[in-house]
């Protein structure tokens, strides 16, 4: 009996025992981590010419306390130039049901805003929003979008001026356009009226491929231009190093909007600063991924513009820079 008793006892302590072992277990187990966020990338261009610029926005996103890969993750999705693509890849974003969509460009955001009505977007444009039907007003943006702005296409006709101060011996300059872009064809008469206005003709050149970039440059002697205006366009900043090494292969005095095109070579850059805009949109995009709503976050009007020349090209092309242009210029690389 007394036997039988201790057999009980340790048979009812094993089952005591297996009784805990789950929730022993659970207990060591970790916590499930909520899952990582994802933010989608939408973008006209491709990365290699715009490290400046996603550097700039990681920066934003590090100061609301994200950091790329540790607790939000990117997909990108670049379009390389062919803008057919953005409308496929911003709806590819909507069904990975991202937490946000950054709009790089003035075409990547018209695309995203096209895609969803209910996931947030911040845009990073040069063009007013206002205008594009982005959004109702700066100041109350409306629905799901919000972002920020640079002056691009308002300073436009400065880049004309700044060409002429460098350049006053040519009457006769080039605008290069791309026709795909639906700004080219107001940003054509823009120019066409800055260019009266200092006594100089104007002459419209069209690329919207890599092939149409050789054939203008090729052509250029023959339109006679002592210089050249690259007009603002996505595929024209992909592919500052194909035509900072066309200017300067046909001998052509260029302005281009973004410094990435001096940084290679290239004669002069004006235009708003992007590197403040892509930070600002960063810290957007941050704030959204806390909680804030689109709707309540007016659009940023980053006003800051820059200047930069590149001395060493100056000199190749047998040109002087007038010491004022040079003063007010905020780099000059050597």
């Amino acid at each position: 009996m007394q036997f039988d008793r201790l057999l009980r006892r340790e048979f009812i302590g094993l089952l005591s025992g297996a009784a805990a072992w789950p929730f022993a277990a659970r207990a060591q187990q970790p916590a499930m981590q909520p899952a990582m966020p994802v933010i989608g990338f939408l973008g006209s261009g491709s990365a290699a010419p715009l490290a400046s610029r996603l550097r700039a926005f990681r920066q934003g996103l590090g100061e609301m306390g994200y950091v790329e890969g540790r607790n939000p993750s990117i997909e990108y999705r670049w379009a390389e130039g062919k803008f057919d693509r953005l409308a496929t890849f911003a709806a590819d974003l909507v069904a990975r049901n991202v937490a946000v969509i950054f709009a790089s460009d003035g075409l990547a955001a018209p695309a995203a805003k096209a895609a969803t009505t209910k996931i947030p977007i911040v845009f990073n444009t040069a063009s007013d929003p206002v205008q594009a039907e982005l959004v109702t007003s700066l100041s109350r943006p409306g629905g799901n979008i919000t972002g920020v702005t640079n002056l691009g296409l308002e300073v436009a006709q400065k880049r004309l001026e700044l060409l002429h101060e460098m350049v006053p011996v040519a009457t006769r300059i080039a605008l290069l356009v791309n026709p795909s872009n639906p700004n080219a064809v107001p940003a054509s008469s823009d120019m066409q009226a800055a260019a009266r206005s200092l006594g100089l003709e104007l002459q419209i050149l069209r690329a919207s491929t890599e092939r149409d970039l050789d054939t203008v440059f090729a052509n250029l002697a023959q339109q006679r231009a002592g210089a050249l205006v690259i007009g603002t366009d996505p595929f024209f900043t992909s592919h500052v190093e194909q035509l900072a090494a066309l200017t300067a292969r046909h001998s052509v005095p260029a302005i281009f909007q973004a410094r990435e095109f001096t940084a290679v070579g290239g004669l002069m850059s004006y235009g708003g600063s992007v590197t403040d805009s892509f930070h600002s949109a960063g810290v957007y995009v941050g704030r959204v991924l806390k909680g804030e709503k689109p709707a309540d976050l007016p659009v940023q009007q980053v006003t800051k513009v820059e200047l930069f020349i590149n001395l060493k090209t100056a000199k190749a092309l047998g040109l002087t820079v007038p010491l004022p242009l040079l003063g007010r210029a905020n780099e000059v690389i050597e």
